[in-house]
């Protein structure tokens, strides 16, 4: 029974994260002299009150969640990804110049090209601190971030150049972003709503990620190198292999989720010269809904939901309440804050009932100490 508690409350610990977290903004909102009872109505109305806004919801979760399940793996692989803000635009880039360079394709195949050619160069961009990370010990932390900074400034550089669109060409204020891809080569959607149909890939990828780890030989390696990188080694599984592919399949998914992003949502690509002008912080906000979901990939589809909920909801209460755009910049904050530290009392609590268990273990004597010394006479070899 006290297992069974224990267990329940450290599924319960992001809830309760999120719900500190709002409790935190609740006050915030009070010395704003905003009443935080028609704030957080107005976000749960702006995420969830019609069918266009449940829409707009899933299609903010859709990047979380493609970009979660490679948290799930890289984390598993005990290797941290915070690459994924450029992994998503090395993604977007590569399915941006196919879909421009072969605009007479049939529609159907050049979605299928234009992920597989995004999942390869995310999964390139971060494979590359994989080889760093197994092979010179490079950090994979310091290295994901660098790659990040590259992929901004390239992106910066093509669609200043070479990618831009045509018609900004003569603009005396020329607006750096790509051509509009053809229409034949949108992501179906569900209509009058965004919502598109890499929504549903995404939760399918989520099942066949639970199948990989929990179900294959493979993931079942990538688990044990995560879990004891020495035992692993001594059991003859090929660690640093297992270290560049976590990071491979981890930057995999945020390539393609950088593709679903131009043909489901932009249809071309721009920015304002950061990451968050095309990502939309999808890249970070995606290690948080993964966190949220306790690493797990199917728990990560609600997670990613939720997150999805507050972006949007977060934009609608900013509107009604007119709040500072800050405040809404706070709150996500605060939220991610709380997750993150959630996860780390919830390891702290399973250490500290393992430390406890031990002790437990070590304090058991056997009641008949005469009986125990002969067996363990009798054990002895003669």
């Amino acid at each position: 029974m006290k297992t069974r508690l224990n267990s329940l409350i450290d599924a319960l610990l992001p809830v309760f994260a999120t719900l500190a977290a709002l409790l935190v903004g609740a006050v915030m909102l009070i010395i704003l002299q905003v009443n935080p009872i028609v704030a957080y109505r107005a976000l749960i109305d702006g995420a969830f009150g019609s069918t266009n806004a449940f829409a707009e919801t899933l299609v903010r979760a859709t990047p979380l969640l493609l970009v979660g399940l490679g948290i799930c793996i890289a984390y598993r692989g005990s290797v941290i990804n915070i690459g994924g803000e450029g992994q998503m635009i090395m993604g977007a880039l590569v399915g941006v110049w196919a879909g421009l360079t072969f605009p007479n394709l049939p529609g159907w195949l050049m979605i299928v090209i234009a992920m597989v050619l995004g999942t390869i160069a995310g999964s390139i961009w971060g494979g590359i601190p994989g080889v760093l990370k197994a092979y010179f010990n490079v950090n994979e932390i310091l290295s994901t971030v660098m790659m990040n900074a590259i992929a901004v400034q390239f992106k910066n550089f093509l669609l200043t150049g070479v990618f831009m669109d045509p018609a900004q060409a003569d603009m005396a204020s020329q607006i750096p972003q790509s051509a509009r891809l053809a229409e034949q080569f949108r992501l179906p959607r569900l209509v009058p709503t965004r919502l598109h149909l890499g929504a549903l890939i995404a939760v399918i990828l989520a099942v066949l990620v639970y199948i990989l780890l929990w179900r294959t030989t493979t993931g079942y390696r990538i688990r044990a190198v995560g879990q004891n990188p020495s035992a692993s080694k001594y059991a003859g599984i090929k660690v640093k292999r297992y270290i560049v592919l976590a990071l491979l399949l981890s930057g995999a998914f945020a390539g393609l989720a950088g593709v679903t992003q131009v043909y489901g949502v932009n249809y071309r690509m721009i920015t304002d010269g950061s990451p968050t002008g095309f990502t939309g912080g999808a890249g970070f906000n995606g290690i948080v809904a993964a966190l949220f979901g306790q690493l797990h990939p199917i728990l990560t589809i609600p997670a990613s939901v939720l997150f999805g909920a507050l972006l949007v909801g977060a934009n609608a209460m900013q509107r009604i309440t007119q709040v500072p755009a800050a405040l809404i910049t706070a709150l996500n904050g605060l939220v991610v804050v709380f997750v993150v530290s959630s996860e780390l009392w919830r390891k702290k609590r399973q250490r500290k009932r393992l430390t406890v268990t031990e002790n437990e273990d070590k304090m058991e004597v056997p009641e008949d100490k005469g009986a125990a010394a002969s067996t363990l006479s009798a054990e002895e070899p003669s």
